[in-house]
């Protein structure tokens, strides 16, 4: 017998796979930064990139929802350093 929810819960259970790997990515490209390129990039300084993807990758490891409002917050801030800060930062450093 077909199962609809088998299907939408495979599809809830890679997005929050994805989404947990973005978030990690982009936490852990932001610790190997040096701490000085952030501002020469006219962006916000390593602290807070730090504090605010650390603080949404373990509000992700905890809640495990990928549809929760931090959640979508979490990515949102995850996309925005990987796709602006992070390709500006790396042409400084390089």
């Amino acid at each position: 017998m077909f199962n609809p929810f088998v299907i939408e819960n495979s599809i809830l259970l890679m997005l929050t796979f994805a989404l947990f790997a973005l978030k990690a990515v982009a936490f852990v490209d932001a610790t190997t930064r040096q701490p000085q390129v952030f501002p020469a990039a006219d962006r916000q300084t390593k602290k807070f990139w730090l504090l605010i993807l650390g603080l949404f990758l373990v509000e992700h490891m905890i809640f495990w929802n990928v549809l929760g409002l931090l959640s979508l917050i979490g990515t949102i801030a995850a996309l925005v350093y990987v796709l602006d800060v992070r390709p500006t930062v790396k042409s400084l450093t390089t």
